[in-house]
């Protein structure tokens, strides 16, 4: 039997790397950059960023700026403004990577698969016919077939545009 490599090279970044020492989703994110971490969008009262870590190619989240954990702690005009950069999401990922479908949601707390839950956010995963596979099933492993920085450069001139 021949095996084949699947490479995923951002995997050592998360592997060997030190964890952030700041909330992703809190504005000031230790002083980095926009694109350093890999937010597309600014919002006045919400943010949009990449999924460091996909569950597929173009895995984005939006998440309200006020470091709250639950959804009872939005305000109206958040969860409008959630709702709309949701909307605005799917549509740049429908025209910039063709899709099929969209997983969306939000987990609230660890049991249900909240990985950050001190700070409520949404996830909008783009799904193609047969990405959902045996090794997704029997290896609980992802294949990611861009590097996440080439996808960030292709979304984020599409996130210029102030629209909330």
């Amino acid at each position: 039997m021949s095996f084949r490599n699947l490479w995923a090279p951002w995997r050592i970044d998360y592997i060997l790397g030190e964890r952030e020492p700041y909330c992703i989703f809190c504005p000031e994110g230790g002083g980095k950059s926009d694109e350093d971490r890999l937010i597309l969008y600014r919002g006045e009262r919400v943010m949009i960023i990449m999924n460091k870590y996909p569950y597929n190619s173009g895995h984005l989240m939006v998440a309200p700026w006020r470091h709250i954990s639950d959804i009872e702690g939005l305000t109206e005009v958040e969860m409008l403004d959630i709702m709309k950069a949701i909307k605005w999401c799917t549509e740049i990922l429908r025209k910039v990577m063709k899709p099929q479908g969209f997983n969306i949601g939000v987990n609230l707390g660890v049991v249900a698969g909240a990985g950050i839950e001190e700070h409520i956010h949404f996830h909008i995963v783009p799904r193609w016919n047969g990405d959902t596979n045996f090794i997704a099933v029997l290896g609980d492993v992802r294949t990611i077939p861009e590097h996440l920085r080439e996808t960030y450069k292709k979304l984020s001139v599409h996130f210029v545009e102030k629209r909330l």
